[in-house]
């Protein structure tokens, strides 16, 4: 019934059938993967100039690499793969969330599943991911397959590494293995030196054009100011309305951030929250980059399973009533929030609009003294839960309020 609800919803708020703004009907950042693949099967360089004439191709050579049996598509059957694709990953995501917080896996919680991942296309991250046709989802299966694994699981790590090896942001994981003193670090770097010496293998001059300083331009995504931008510079350079913030400030930040993300992830491993951990990792990631797309956020739909988690099995109807608020309020501040702009030639990705749907609360700029909570809504979702998640882990240090992840526990 949720499920429809949603559905009903998503339909108010962006209408399926609209002729771009609909959910199935862009596709454009998987048509510049697409065309980085085609660029160097031409022979042209893969970073210099836009791809598509829209943008510059970021992602690292060995993904060109990847996406070529996409490029081998007409654009229409590529588009449609990727989609189902993502609809898939997201499920199997979410069973993996489940399967680790020790649900048995059966028919009712497919079934559950299921519903959550068509409830999870009211939150713009997804929704976006989808519009986009973004790769986020399909690197969060990765990470959250590999990492969830018990310590000294074959290889675990090196899925990670490959993630990285795709895209930058994965590396933070190491760092959070390193200080859990875990074995898995050394297999993401593992991991993430065998997709760069695949990229050089088979594309050596982008490589060494992207690894001898192109990596470092954060400018080839776009400016720090743009709306989307949810990440700590993000939120700096839209109150500031600059495109170039505070150096040291953000640097500082940055720190604090990356300090607080993860000791409250090294917390949460020794509680034997391991997918709490990985999630607020994931987060952490996203706040300290340069650049973060509301798309980049993904890592909260496993942050809701964790909290719906607790609203069913806390011993204490406190417990499930605070989880319930915080599922509440991660899902509010990540929502669509549509903004529908009807106005003629509204630019907007380059071309001309007579209407717009634009999606997200960091589109919602009417309100001055707001600023500060709409243009960074995602930065506040994980400071506040790194901080909710380091304050119960110090108070309650060897409590649990649910049942342990190792016990099977039934949602029948």
């Amino acid at each position: 019934m949720l499920a429809v609800v949603s559905v009903v919803i998503h339909e108010w708020c962006v209408p399926f059938g609209d002729s771009y703004w609909g959910m199935f009907a862009n596709g454009v950042d998987l048509d510049v993967y697409r065309h980085g693949s085609l660029s160097v099967v031409d022979g042209h360089r893969l970073y210099q100039g836009y791809v598509l004439g829209i943008q510059y191709y970021t992602y690292t050579p060995t993904s060109a690499v990847i996406f070529l049996p996409f490029a081998a598509m007409p654009f229409a059957v590529a588009h449609w793969t990727w989609t189902v694709c993502i609809f898939i990953a997201l499920y199997f995501c979410i069973m993996l969330c489940f399967r680790n917080l020790g649900y048995v896996v059966d028919w009712p919680l497919r079934i559950v599943a299921m519903s959550l991942v068509v409830m999870s296309l009211l939150l713009e991250p997804v929704r976006t991911t989808i519009w986009f046709g973004q790769i986020n989802v399909f690197l969060m299966l990765m990470i959250l397959w590999d990492l969830t694994r018990p310590e000294g699981s074959r290889l675990r790590g090196f899925t990670t590494g490959i993630a990285a090896g795709i895209k930058l942001t994965p590396l933070i994981f190491a760092v959070y293995l390193l200080a859990v003193r875990s074995r898995a670090a050394k297999w993401v770097v593992i991991g993430f030196a065998a997709t760069g010496a695949v990229g050089f293998l088979c594309l050596p001059r982008d490589s060494w054009k992207y690894w001898s300083g192109t990596f470092l331009d954060s400018t080839r995504v776009g400016p720090s100011n743009m709306a989307g931008n949810q990440s700590i510079r993000g939120l700096l350079a839209n109150v500031g309305q600059t495109t170039d913030p505070n150096g040291i400030l953000w640097a500082a930040l940055v720190l604090a951030a990356l300090v607080l993300g993860i000791s409250a992830a090294v917390l949460s491993h020794r509680r034997g929250n391991e997918l709490l951990a990985v999630t607020l990792m994931g987060m952490t990631a996203t706040t300290v980059s340069p650049m973060s797309w509301g798309h980049h956020w993904v890592w909260v739909v496993p942050l809701i399973v964790i909290c719906l988690h607790y609203v069913l099995q806390a011993r204490k109807p406190a417990v499930s009533a605070a989880a319930l608020l915080g599922a509440l309020a991660v899902g509010a501040g990540t929502f669509l929030w549509p903004r529908h702009v009807v106005q003629p030639n509204f630019g907007v990705l380059g071309r001309l609009w007579d209407h717009a749907y634009l999606t997200g609360l960091f589109v919602h700029d009417s309100v001055s003294w707001l600023h500060w909570l709409v243009y960074g809504s995602y930065v506040w979702v994980f400071l506040i839960t790194a901080v909710v998640t380091i304050v119960i882990a110090l108070r309650y240090p060897d409590k649990v309020a649910v049942r342990h992840q190792t016990e099977d526990v039934s949602t029948q």
